[in-house]
């Protein structure tokens, strides 16, 4: 039996594209594993050491480092930014994949000089793998899509921990799903697609044949299968906006995770200059931008984004759509504690996620597009189409817990739905490289100009400048109005001796400047002497003005 299951598993490896072959030395042929993954943004680092530096925003409970690659030249503090995160969702290893080619990919770019202005005057903050721990699964003996990290939880709050998790029972190496023949069981095979199971609807005519459960046995005979395995807190799940309190997965209390916290410190202290933050998980605003709504924005609780950040979603929904050839993105919308929708309502930023890929469209014979109401059966017909071996079949095992009944295990392998064939990354990878650079270019950038000074009687200077925004993003978004996190555009006049202020303020603090805008100003001194002006933020970069009045 021992020799059949390691020959089981071994096919199944064979078969599985999320898993990480040992990476030759010329070319990657899958998925990272976290030291891969390590040794690939330590390559980086070494090799364009003049534009990357990384570092560790904590250590894991499953003792693996938590990387930001900060790239960027000469101030990178003061430069307008954008934060890259990939991996909060630990299962969906396309996202850490995206975020880790965009870094590989601006920086063997830098001999063109369109690219180094650009990391000379904008800045990226890029966390690859927010949850290591959890990603791991994918390449473990046993693997199953795993979202929680290492910390040991007690998910159906019974006292003991991790005390019923999952179990192969087909010998596989795989954790899908289990159907267990019962008349009264609410569940049936889609008409469409048996491999696929659906609730049945009896108002529709439907009765179910089956009880349906993930792979594993009751361990602690509760009836429940599998809710209180390894695999503790969804990062995803455990931002400070919109938390999901009592749910399993999102932890004892908004926060709590050491991951979560080390990445959240790190944007409120250090990353004072971030405008944009981009995010690769299950939300999807990019495909399909954010709705205003009127009464989300006058709660007390805002719920809604603002209407003028709204527009600019859809101007960057629309540079994205532009850039992806994949079309057709299924509705995503946010999840409750999710990183996306923290980015903006907490944090201030403007936030953009996609998952990064879906399911493309399935054409029959005539290159019609075929109609599904069912996402897995879509996703298994393109998969059909394109020769993934996606699916386990259904096969009929001994299970102990259900004595006499006809017990099958199969279904959609682990990760899978997530995580296109590794070949199609460098092409998603450049696609994703491509807009964000775009994105970029449209950051924030105050500039003084209309410069001037004109007599004003005796001994007397009128200083006059306007505060131009050269950017497409405005200085701050309007929730970031409203968020102390954000840093307003400081404006000052230096006097230098000789000189003095007869009216108007030596520093003004301004709440915004939206993108192609000013704020005028001026000044009213006495005598001669230097002086200088300065306007900026960490957010937009500073313009600064030195001159002599004589």
């Amino acid at each position: 039996m021992k020799a059949i299951g390691k020959l089981l598993l071994s096919l199944s490896v064979l078969g599985m594209f999320v898993l990480c072959q040992p990476r030759q030395a010329d070319a990657q042929d899958g998925y990272s594993t976290y030291e891969e993954l390590t040794n690939q943004l330590q390559d980086l680092e070494s090799s364009y050491s003049s534009y990357a530096n990384l570092q560790s925003l904590t250590t894991t409970l499953g003792d693996r480092k938590v990387w930001m690659l900060t790239l960027g030249s000469g101030d990178v503090k003061n430069h307008p930014a954008v934060a890259v995160i990939g991996g909060a969702k630990g299962s969906h290893l396309l996202g850490s994949e995206l975020a880790l080619k965009f870094a590989e990919n601006l920086l063997n770019q830098t001999s063109q000089d369109s690219i180094q202005q650009l990391l000379e005057s904008t800045t990226f903050y890029v966390v690859p793998r927010l949850n290591p721990d959890a990603a791991e699964q994918l390449f473990a003996d046993l693997k199953y899509a795993r979202d929680g990290n290492a910390k040991a939880t007690d998910d159906d709050r019974d006292g003991p921990v991790n005390e019923d998790g999952f179990e192969d029972l087909n010998g596989d190496g795989l954790i899908t799903m289990m159907r267990v023949k019962d008349q009264a069981g609410k569940w049936m095979p889609y008409s469409n697609d048996e491999r696929v199971m659906v609730k049945a609807d009896i108002n529709d005519g439907q009765r179910g044949s089956y009880q349906y459960y993930s792979e594993g046995r009751d361990n602690d005979q509760d009836g429940k299968y599998n809710e209180d395995g390894e695999g503790g807190v969804n990062l995803n799940k455990n931002f400070t906006y919109d938390y999901p309190n009592f749910t399993p997965g999102a932890g004892e209390h908004m926060a709590s995770e050491k991951e979560n916290r080390a990445l959240m410190n790190f944007l409120y202290e250090k990353g004072k200059n971030v405008f944009a933050v981009m995010s690769f998980g299950p939300a999807n605003n990019l495909s399909k931008p954010v709705k205003f709504n009127k009464g989300g924005v006058e709660k007390r609780v805002i719920s809604s984004w603002f209407k003028e950040d709204v527009a600019l979603n859809k101007y960057i929904s629309k540079m994205y759509k532009d850039e992806l050839s994949l079309k057709d993105a299924p509705s995503a919308p946010a999840q409750p504690g999710d990183l996306f929708q923290w980015a903006y309502f907490h944090y201030g930023r403007f936030s953009f996620s996609t998952p990064g890929w879906w399911t493309p469209v399935v054409t029959d014979s005539a290159d019609e597009k075929q109609s599904f109401k069912n996402n897995k059966a879509e996703y298994l017909a393109w998969a059909d189409q394109h020769d993934v071996d996606a699916f386990v079949e259904w096969t009929e095992v001994d299970h102990p817990d259900f004595p006499n009944k006809k017990v099958e295990v199969g279904g959609i392998k682990p990760g899978y739905m997530l995580n296109p064939p590794y070949e199609k990354v460098d092409s998603l990878a450049q696609q994703h490289t491509d807009f964000i650079t775009k994105l970029a270019e449209d950051h924030p950038d105050v500039k003084l100009i209309n410069f001037e000074t004109e007599s004003a009687g005796d001994n007397l200077t009128r200083i006059s400048v306007d505060v131009y925004n050269d950017g497409v993003f405005p200085t701050a978004s309007k929730l970031g109005e409203r968020n102390r996190w954000v840093r307003k555009v400081k404006l000052s006049l230096t006097l230098g001796d000789g000189l003095s202020l007869v009216s108007g303020d030596r520093m003004r603090m301004i709440d915004s400047i939206a993108g192609d805008d000013d704020v005028k100003a001026s000044w009213l001194v006495r005598g001669d002497g230097d002086f200088t002006i300065e306007a900026g933020a960490p957010i937009t970069g500073f313009s600064t003005i030195e001159q002599t009045i004589n």
